[in-house]
């Protein structure tokens, strides 16, 4: 097919070019999306949809008056040192917008029509790639965590329930109605839903689950790729063409087998690859499929009316800058594709032609097959400063960030370090070591320098986050000999997802020398550090609020109910008589800690580490009765590990903590 008749193809399903008279109507982005247009109008109004949080199109919201949430998230949490970082990031955010908009009067003003050609001719080309022999599914369990505690507490599933304590990872579809999601603040959920029943993590529940779930993935696609705790990929096309089976049929077989085996839900999208899929994953949840059939007017259709923020790689900050110049919905980026490169880049014009295309990766696989950018590890903490403390915890960081390069078997030629600020000012600094290193003593012996030039820049330096990662990373692995040369031939283990080219060590292609590449990697990964680094925030933020609460109650004589019923069950747990010690709460999982600052540290490292779900600690938390809404003695090996990207290192050296038992990652 020819450039010509491709464009011809595209004019013909739109009935004309999206910019010319005869376009059909546009819809605007859902009320469930944008309670305020993200460009806002009124005094904080960026501000206060910001607040929303990054989950604000979980489902089960669509009845929600997100406009009345953001009230009630803006007046819960101002004043608060989030609500100030909140703040400057916002006005921050404002200034580049500003900026993109002038440069947009700039461009407006010259003669853009080699751009318009350069990008019809990029659409051009991207359509002769298209692929709609593949049928892709994606899978995502319905409020997972929740879902599997309601097995344990039947009588939580007609109430509002959440899981997680300083911040909500999972809510139930009742707690949802009140606007409750994950990623939202505790006691911000609580303002929302007084009586809404919030339990701790426990991992060996999740783990035990997740194994039997994974179990029946296998039995469809041996090589499915796991994407999170609570979702994955699979490509059925083998499956399908071996039966004979249409795939709407063969996912309804594969949820109700799920649910006899599991008792748990799941929701699928199926679709020509895994972007739509994922999409398509949250139209009819929970507990419901979607399929966007495999043709291209009927994913063009689709693509056109879909809200950017639906697409995964498209965060808050990236849609407020695409609504600043008139880009609401997928179908928006063609009128706007002259700018698109030289507003937002080349890498980000890539990405946006081919959402509006509907286009995405077809080939899936295990997720250890991904290749490796970085090793790195962080701990978030209360705040700490003095010369001492902040070397003890560099040094406690290089000795994790040691064992799991040895773990992994990699060295690295670059040191980052990254440090936040008690302002919530994130900082990196990074050297290049005269070799690769992975021993603590020279990650600690690189990193010193960093640390000890930040501590002249910034007097009384004090922090609530450090981290060490290497990058340019090398495999320490001991290479066999290759006598012949054999190994040279293939490659294998790089990601489609990273933006870089990708072959096939086996099968069709393997032989055929074609490469895909698809950029969208960098923004998938860019908006999934957006939602982790929410994630902190708002720990940090529930810790400010409890202190708050702790000083309140200190100056009215009180003690909290928690206090006065954690104390004495927690030393009995632990062995001990005396009821008059004096213990510290953990603001994470709300156990008593002794009052040793090193040892406490150390303890919150452990509670906000965010170490995968392959090496979770064992956690024995007991359910909180429906009636008392507090907790349960726990045994102080409880763990509250969060999820991370694929690939991030975990934390296996905490103090005080028995050492993780290594377990395989879910859905892998």
């Amino acid at each position: 097919m020819s450039t010509d008749e491709v464009h011809g193809q595209i004019s013909d399903v739109l009935g004309g070019p999206l910019d010319s008279p005869n376009a059909p109507p546009r819809l605007s982005a859902p009320r469930e999306l944008l309670a305020e247009s993200p460009a806002g109008t009124g005094e904080h109004d960026t501000l206060k949809y910001q607040l929303l949080g990054p989950s604000l199109t979980k489902a089960g919201q669509d009845a929600v008056d997100q406009q009345k949430v953001s009230e009630i998230i803006y007046n819960a949490s101002k004043g608060s040192k989030f609500f100030n970082n909140e703040e400057v990031k916002d006005r921050n955010l404002t200034e580049k917008i500003n900026r993109i908009l002038a440069r947009k009067r700039q461009l407006e003003r010259i003669d853009l029509n080699s751009d318009l050609r350069r990008a019809d001719d990029y659409i051009a080309e991207l359509e002769l790639s298209r692929d709609l022999t593949q049928t892709v599914v994606h899978i995502d369990c319905d409020a997972f965590y929740a879902a599997v505690e309601e097995l344990d507490r039947p009588e939580l599933r007609n109430v509002p329930m959440a899981v997680g304590k300083g911040v909500l990872t999972t809510c139930n579809y009742h707690a949802r109605k009140f606007g409750c999601r994950s990623g939202m603040a505790g006691f911000v959920a609580m303002k929302l839903c007084p009586q809404l029943v919030c339990l701790p993590l426990n991992f060996d529940k999740y783990n035990a689950k997740a194994q039997e779930v994974r179990a029946v993935l296998a039995t469809y696609d041996s090589r499915f790729e796991s994407a999170s705790i609570d979702e994955a990929y699979l490509n059925i096309t083998e499956y399908c063409d071996e039966r004979h089976i249409d795939p709407e049929e063969v996912v309804s077989q594969l949820r109700a087998e799920v649910h006899e085996k599991t008792k748990i839900t799941v929701s699928a999208g199926i679709a020509a690859n895994a972007k739509l899929a994922k999409i398509a994953s949250n139209r009819n949840k929970p507990n419901g499929q979607y399929r966007i059939a495999s043709d291209r007017a009927t994913i063009m259709e689709f693509m056109r009316h879909l809200p950017t923020r639906k697409v995964n790689g498209i965060g808050r900050v990236f849609e407020r800058e695409l609504d600043a110049i008139g880009i609401k919905t997928c179908g928006d980026i063609y009128t706007h594709r002259g700018y698109l490169s030289k507003l937002f880049g080349e890498k980000a014009f890539q990405f946006l032609m081919q959402c509006y295309l509907g286009l995405g990766r077809t080939k899936i696989q295990p997720a250890e097959e991904y290749e490796r950018k970085s090793v790195g590890t962080e701990s978030t903490f209360r705040e700490l400063s003095g010369k001492t403390e902040l070397r003890e915890k560099l040094r406690h960081i290089a000795e994790e960030l040691e064992n799991d390069l040895e773990r992994t078997q990699y060295k690295g030629r670059t040191l980052v370090l990254k440090v936040k600020l008690h302002t919530f000012e994130v900082l990196t600094r990074q050297i290049a070591p005269p070799k690769a290193i992975h021993l603590a003593e020279d990650l600690y012996k690189y990193a010193l320098p960093m640390l000890t030039k930040l501590e002249k820049e910034i007097p009384n330096i004090k922090l609530r986050l450090m981290g060490l990662r290497v990058t340019h990373i090398i495999s320490s692995k001991k290479a066999g000999i290759d006598f012949f040369g054999l190994k040279k031939n293939g490659v294998s283990g790089v990601s489609s997802r990273s933006g870089i080219l990708l072959k096939s060590e086996s099968g069709a292609n393997a032989d055929d020398g074609e490469w895909e590449v698809w950029p969208e990697a960098e923004f998938e990964e860019a908006a999934r550090q957006e939602r982790e680094d929410e994630m902190n925030e708002l720990e940090a933020l529930s810790q400010e609020h409890q202190q708050l609460q702790e000083q309140e109650n200190a100056a009215l004589g009180n003690t909290p109910p928690d206090r006065q019923i954690l104390k004495p069950l927690s030393s009995k747990i632990e062995g001990k008589v005396d009821e008059k010690e004096e213990l510290w709460d953990c603001p994470i999982c709300s156990l008593p800690q002794p009052t040793d600052d090193r040892t406490f540290n150390s303890h919150i490292d452990f509670c906000l580490s965010r170490q995968t779900i392959k090496d979770a600690v064992k956690s024995t938390s007991s359910p909180t009765p429906i009636a008392q809404l507090t907790p349960r003695p726990q045994s102080s090996s409880n763990s509250m590990p969060v999820k991370r990207k694929r690939g991030r290192p975990r934390n296996d050296g905490v103090p005080l903590e028995p050492q993780a038992a290594k377990r395989k990652p879910f859905f892998s």
